[in-house]
């Protein structure tokens, strides 16, 4: 069965619960409670192992690592790289959160790199789990 790396975005937003229902496909949710070298290790493994490696950024994100992660794969490994980031992020326990118009077209410039280097831009979850799936999307 194909498997999907979820990074991006931690930071207590709740993309991945969003997304995992809608996939039909195994993946690797790299968010635990104590963050470790093991875990660092075990998650560049899955970035190697897993058939796709998916980056979805939100207004939650903190660092720009992520941002980092996702050239790097886009560059060596094209075929498998899908980006998508959320203009909004909701959670329980502090409400909503946007991107400004200024970070939204830096977010789809990184997009229009990813796609330059040979990976996928998606705008929406459920673009990404119908991608991941195999379904028709918009």
């Amino acid at each position: 069965m194909e498997k999907v790396f979820l990074g991006g975005t931690c930071n207590e937003s709740n993309w991945r619960e969003l997304l995992i229902p809608k996939l039909n496909i195994d993946y690797f949710n790299p968010v635990v409670e104590d963050w470790t070298p093991e875990c660092m290790q075990e998650e560049l493994q899955q970035r190697k192992l897993c058939d796709y490696v998916l980056y979805v950024i939100t207004p939650r994100m903190k660092g720009v690592y992520s941002i980092a992660e996702v050239i790097d794969d886009s560059n060596k490994q094209p075929e498998k790289t899908i980006f998508c980031y959320l203009c909004e992020d909701t959670n329980d326990y502090s409400g909503h959160d946007y991107f400004f118009s200024g970070q939204i077209k830096s977010l789809d410039a990184v997009g229009e790199m990813v796609v330059r280097n040979g990976g996928i831009f998606l705008k929406s979850l459920d673009d990404v789990a119908k991608y991941l799936n195999k379904e028709v999307y918009n």
